[in-house]
Parts: structure tokens; sequence; C-alpha cells
């Protein structure tokens, strides 16, 4: 099983789906745990966009990358472009991947579902991958 970090600025939207997505959809393959480098509060529309998929948000909460210091990952993927300037290499991961993907965060849920399935699609694509 893979373990993967998926890396935003505030850990409140992107990370955060990602997390969760790779967790429900992917649990057999991937252990994914998400961070970010100035985290905020998870945006409500992330957990709605998800819940709509049935995907568990409970434990969803943002986390600052310092958290995982210490942790070994088989893959850091940034999500943002400001992520990857600020955090361009995460010590611990054996490989980097920068996958950008739009900031819904001052979107509607509209914008929230789309980031979503984008997320969602390039897991399905890029699993084997990973």
């Amino acid at each position: 099983m893979k373990k993967v970090i998926f890396i935003c600025t505030e850990n409140a939207c992107r990370s955060q789906m990602a997390e969760a997505l790779a967790n429900h959809f992917f649990k057999d393959k991937i252990k994914a745990l998400s961070a970010g480098v100035h985290p905020k509060e998870v945006h409500p529309l992330a957990i709605e966009a998800l819940k709509e998929l049935g995907v568990e948000t409970t434990n969803l909460r943002s986390k600052h990358i310092d958290e995982f210091k210490d942790q070994e990952f088989d893959l850091a993927i940034t999500l943002c472009d400001s992520a990857k300037e600020e955090c361009p290499y995460f010590p611990n991961a054996k490989r980097h991947l920068h996958v950008p993907f739009p900031d819904p965060a001052k979107g509607t849920i509209e914008d929230f579902r789309k980031v979503r399935d984008l997320i969602l699609q390039w897991l399905r694509d890029n699993l084997n991958a990973l």
C-alpha cells in the first residue's frame, strides 16, 4: 500500500478532498493524508461536495506539514502553485509530483463539485502510476 500526502497552501479544500477521495475509493491501494503550509479550517463546501458522493468526512481536519515531518511517504503531491513554491520538496517523500487543480475556495458548491470530480478522475487515471 502506498502512503501519499496531498499538500496545499491552506489544507482547506483541494488537499482535503484528495485525501478523503483517495481513502474512500482506493483504500485498498492508498493511505492518504493531507497538509498545508498555512492551514485553515476545512471549507464547509468541500465537506458538502464529498458527502454528496457518500465520502466520510468526520475525521477531516486541517493539518500543518510539520505534523508529518518525521513520517515517510511514497509520494508527496502538491495541488496548488503556491504550495509548490513554499514547499517544493517534502524531505520524507520518495517521489514528488505537482498536479495543480483550480481553487474553488471563493466559488459555489458547483465549483467544489467540479474540482472534486477532477481530483477523482485524476486519481482513477493515475492510480497505477502512484
